[in-house]
């Protein structure tokens, strides 16, 4: 029997995986899916779930519903892509990873039923996490979509919710060029005549929602139009914000341990689920809510969304890598003070590098690098590519690198941000980082 390593080894270069080949690893059906998950017995249907799709936002939503859910009592299940650091990231319970031991069983269990079907690692880390939690027994686990929606291997599922947190353009060589086909492919994992909650809606794609709801007559509700941040502030790591709704005259206050701007927007829809999870005889009161808002790092083990790495110079990390996580990355930086500002940038080949570029602001010191991963966009390409948006800086070959040469040049007032890839954010080894 493999080792814990051999095993990942194993996983990582056996099978075809998204983060190294793109839009070749993604199989366009849940055939194989459904193959492993008849072989191990059909976990899917052995557990309540969240199902959570959506271009941005939908890894912040599904941590802080799963926070929610563990505070008020219930066991939780937790299932994410990518991972940052440990592949184990993916699959939690209560905030616990996997154990090493299951992810070793499982696939030699599996293996055979590997050879022959030749699924994807997508495919394979969807049957691990549904055969753990189903194993574990757990009250409830908050799905997160890979890519998509329609033909996502999570797709097998029938939620509690369904929870769409907003339509943007990224992967448009899969689900297509055009905000309507997007969101068709987003669309894909409502139900029938299960509910669902749409975070941010676009005029474009509300009746588009609003028709495929009806055809399955699943309830639909819009998050943004029954609540609405009222104020919000940031103190130190914390983000405050104000909520007010159409149910009551009052204000309520939630504190965030994501203090990015743009997780007051993900609130909402967090907040119209929790509505209607209680509206299906969910237990949840507010003091889990507000606990497990404020408690959602800590009790989930979620990195990368406006993490704050030190104060002085005032260092970020960042996973935004697409058109709309730029713009909201960009309008937090009209809110922060510094003299000078630093940006460590990578990105992958398949995404939509001019657009993002386009948005970026020119005053900033720039230094161009890439995640240790084929997909990867060549530091000097990207370099290159920058020069004509005029963002100037210098190409490293490594992202430690990069951050270490930002870090020795920037004052003690500058800002650092690390952006434009979760594996870019992945391969920052703080504790190595010299200050």
């Amino acid at each position: 029997m493999l080792n814990y390593q051999q095993t990942i080894d194993y996983l990582f270069h056996r099978l075809p995986m998204f983060s190294r080949l793109g839009a070749a690893a993604f199989k366009g059906d849940l055939t194989n899916t459904i193959k492993l998950c008849e072989a191990l017995g059909k976990p899917q249907n052995q557990f309540r779930s969240l199902h959570i799709a959506g271009t941005n936002g939908k890894g912040s939503t599904s941590h802080m519903l799963a926070a929610i859910m563990h505070t008020a009592g219930y066991k939780t299940g937790l299932y994410t892509s990518p991972h940052l650091k440990d592949f184990r990231e993916r699959i939690k319970v209560n905030g616990q990873m996997v154990e090493e031991a299951f992810v070793i069983k499982f696939t030699e269990q599996i293996k055979p039923l590997i050879e022959e079907i030749n699924p994807s690692f997508f495919e394979i880390t969807v049957a691990m996490a549904f055969s753990w939690f189903a194993q574990q027994k757990v009250d409830i686990a908050v799905i997160e979509v890979g890519l998509g929606g329609r033909l996502d291997s999570t797709n097998i599922i029938t939620p509690e919710l369904s929870i769409i947190t907003n339509i943007s353009y990224d992967h448009m060589n899969i689900l297509g060029d055009t905000i309507e086909k997007i969101a068709t492919e987003k669309a894909g994992i409502i139900k029938q005549g299960i509910p669902v909650v749409i975070g941010e809606t676009l005029p474009e794609t509300k009746k588009l929602f609003e028709a495929t709801a009806h055809n399955l007559q699943a309830p639909i509700h819009f998050a943004s139009e029954v609540r609405w941040v009222a104020d919000w502030a940031q103190s130190g790591h914390k983000l405050q914000v104000s909520v007010a709704d159409e149910y009551s005259d009052e204000r309520r206050q939630y504190t965030l341990d994501l203090p990015g701007l743009y997780q007051a927007k993900n609130l909402l829809t967090v907040l119209e689920a929790v509505h209607l999870l209680t509206a299906k005889g969910w237990i949840i009161d507010d003091g889990d809510v507000v606990h497990g808002l404020s408690n959602t790092k800590k009790l989930t083990g979620f990195h990368g969304r406006w993490e704050v790495i030190n104060q002085r110079p005032y260092t970020v990390l960042d996973v935004a890598h697409n058109e709309d996580g730029i713009k909201e990355l960009t309008s937090q930086l009209e809110h922060c003070n510094y003299q000078k500002l630093h940006i460590v940038i990578g990105m992958v080949r398949d995404k939509e590098i001019s657009t993002v570029l386009a948005l970026l602001p020119k005053y900033a010191k720039y230094y161009f690098t890439k995640a240790q991963i084929p997909r990867a966009l060549p530091e000097n390409e990207l370099a290159g590519t920058a020069a004509s948006f005029e963002l100037n800086g210098h190409p490293f070959s490594t992202v430690m690198q990069a951050l270490q040469h930002a870090i020795d040049r920037a004052h003690k007032d500058d800002m650092i941000l690390v952006c434009g890839s979760v594996f870019v954010v992945g391969e920052v080894k703080v504790e190595q980082l010299r200050w």
